[in-house]
């Protein structure tokens, strides 16, 4: 069935010698793998290799069998210039990290309106501002509202937060914790948005060590987690 939506470019690999397998999140359909024959040597092709940089937004005319096989994309345009996301050397490394943490943690094969929508605005507004140290964790924290995971906010005054529970607690369990300082970092977070993001003031280990946390959260709760080899790049930008 050809279909026209648009698509988050999640990551792309290159197949053979001449041709790309990429992987999106669509609008449409949820996450889909597309098979670009010959797009890395054809010079009379429309489709650009350059359209498929870590999350690129695209407008694609695809053909979508939905058999779990790979799919055809006929057409594409960007849908969404982006200004600074691909050119700025931070912004760069963030955009590769959260890419494979989206490539990690989206799987299903569906539409999620919402989660599109976040994701576009998302990706827009880290375009469009100076870069805060502290988006990427933010980011991350509003992704498990649509993944299903989100923290319980109620009882934050209680001294632990149970990452398997995700929940806060009165007394410490056999479940990894946050609590003491970093607890009082992770609730900085909560029920923020990116507008707020200046006004949060994090140390550079503290920063690091919550980050390793919120992993760590996912990895309890996304089916099939695995550790994103872009993380030491990003450490070592924003240490």
């Amino acid at each position: 069935m050809q279909i026209t939506t648009k698509a988050i470019v999640l990551s792309s690999l290159k197949y053979g010698d001449t041709s790309l397998i990429v992987r999106a999140f669509t609008q449409s359909d949820g996450v889909k793998s597309y098979l670009l024959k010959g797009v890395l040597t054809s010079k009379k092709s429309k489709i650009r290799p350059a359209y498929f940089l870590p999350l690129m937004q695209l407008e694609i005319v695809a053909n979508h069998k939905n058999k779990g096989t790979l799919e055809s994309i006929r057409d594409v345009k960007v849908a969404v210039p982006y200004q600074t996301m691909h050119t700025d050397i931070v912004k760069n490394s963030v955009v590769l990290f959260l890419a494979e943490m989206l490539g990690i943690s989206i799987q299903e094969q569906e539409q999620d309106e919402g989660l599109f929508n976040y994701l576009e605005y998302a990706f827009h507004w880290m375009d469009m501002h100076k870069l805060s140290p502290n988006f990427h964790i933010l980011f991350l924290l509003n992704l498990t509202k649509y993944l299903g995971f989100y923290p319980d906010t109620s009882h934050q005054n209680l001294p632990f937060f149970d990452l398997l529970e995700g929940s806060f607690s009165k007394t410490p369990s056999l479940n990894p914790l946050i609590q003491n300082e970093i607890l009082d970092d992770f609730k900085k977070f909560l029920g923020t948005d990116f507008v707020a993001l200046q006004t949060i003031k994090l140390t550079k280990s503290n920063r690091r060590e919550l980050l390793k946390t919120i992993i760590q959260y996912f990895r309890l709760h996304v089916h099939g987690f695995r550790e994103p080899k872009s993380l030491a790049v990003l450490n070592a930008v924003f240490t």
